[in-house]
């Protein structure tokens, strides 16, 4: 008995310093993110451990690594790293149903465990438009749809036109028959114009299984409409006796028919002298005869098109007249300084005159006022002597 109770104790003993040990010791593992097709690499790591065993298990609680020892027949999964402070395996060629809890045990007293959740990205597959038929018709409304399927979570769907996003689009999100993946459709909808014409449209597909390289689709439009017509003159100034070259620039989709030239609302009145040449009318010698009103017409499957070009035929004499000074002006200007300046002169000999006089009178009053004679030649030679002192002087 005594030998059975000294047995009993050094049991209890050696399994308590056994559950001592093992309370510093936890298995520490991490979430792993992976794309679908890509590797996962699970590890489990224990800071502290006495030579206990490490254990990884799957979803379905199938061990698939027992230290270095493989448990599960699956080539996908391969050892990493075993050790006892350690446990790292691989699983390839992910798919989306070995999304899950991974559980990683360490045998202890009792058993702890780490969970690892590997979540598994839906790759996007290469988006799609449809809706567009070639070609438009310049006004139609147009509606583009841009479709993707299998991406996990939901795939992200943005349009650009010019390089310029387009905001005001609607998106649908679709879960796939598997019940893991999304199929993801947005829809654009607007008005086309001319400019519209030869633009590219896109649709891209923005995902985190991407890494930051977005899957695009592309539409370049063809947009028809009705040409636009603008006639340009060869000079500005056409002179008599000098050629005249009048181009008709006409735009449009499909290109236009070669355009038709008339004049004043008939044909061209002298074939001889006025001939067309493609898109251009030449007329050599201008004659005052060719004035008139000259139109362009340019015509598609689309419709119709005209400019008008009004010709004034100028007499080049006439021209170089205005082109010169304007010799009748500059003498006009020229004879009213003149007048202006010998009215000014008069007025001032005028003005400088009737002071200098007023001055002489003003000093003879001393003659004028005397009772006789005597005293007028008095008061006369006084007022000599005093005009020494009085000088004054005109400028």
């Amino acid at each position: 008995m005594i030998w059975k109770r000294s047995a009993v104790l050094r049991f209890y003993s050696v399994c308590g310093l056994l559950l001592q040990g093992s309370q510093g010791q936890f298995p520490l593992t991490q979430n792993v993110t992976v794309v679908e097709g890509g590797t996962a690499i699970l590890t489990c790591r224990v800071d502290q451990n006495d030579n206990t065993s490490l254990q990884w298990s799957n979803p379905a609680q199938q061990t698939l690594y027992f230290d270095d020892k493989k448990a599960l027949r699956d080539n996908r999964i391969e050892l990493v790293r075993a050790s006892w402070h350690e446990l790292s395996i691989s699983v390839s060629d992910v798919s989306l149903s070995d999304e899950g809890q991974y559980t990683c045990s360490l045998f202890t007293m009792p058993v702890k465990t780490s969970k690892a959740y590997l979540t598994v990205l839906g790759v996007p597959e290469k988006p799609q438009i449809s809706g567009f038929s070639s070609p438009v018709m310049e006004g139609d409304l147009m509606q583009l749809t841009c479709k993707t399927s299998g991406s996990k979570p939901a795939a992200d769907i943005r349009w650009f036109k010019n390089d310029k996003e387009i905001k005001d689009v609607k998106y649908l999100k679709e879960e796939d028959a598997n019940r893991k993946t999304f199929t993801v459709s947005s829809t654009l909808d607007f008005r086309v114009d001319r400019s519209d014409d030869g633009v590219a449209v896109i649709c891209r597909v923005d995902h985190e299984s991407l890494n930051a390289t977005p899957q695009v689709a592309m539409q370049v439009l063809e947009i028809h409409y009705t040409p636009s017509v603008k006639i340009i003159p060869s000079t500005p100034f056409p002179q008599e006796g000098q050629p005249l070259i009048l181009t008709c620039e006409s735009k449009g989709k499909p290109l236009p028919e070669p355009v038709l030239w008339t004049k004043d609302g008939g044909e061209l009145p002298d074939p001889d002298r006025m001939v067309v040449s493609g898109r251009e009318l030449n007329i050599l010698f201008l004659n005052k005869t060719d004035n008139g009103t000259y139109r362009c017409e340019a015509t598609n499957t689309i419709g119709q098109s005209s400019a008008e070009y009004v010709l004034i035929v100028h007499d080049p004499n006439a021209l170089a007249g205005q082109a010169g000074p304007d010799h009748a002006l500059i003498g006009g200007i020229v004879a009213v300084v003149v007048f202006v300046t010998l009215c000014s002169i008069f007025l001032l000999g005028r003005y400088l005159a009737r002071h200098k006089g007023t001055y002489l009178t003003n000093e003879a009053k001393g003659a004028e006022d005397a009772p006789d004679a005597d005293t007028a030649i008095i008061n006369a030679e006084g007022s000599q002597v005093n005009a020494e002192e009085k000088k004054e002087y005109f400028i």
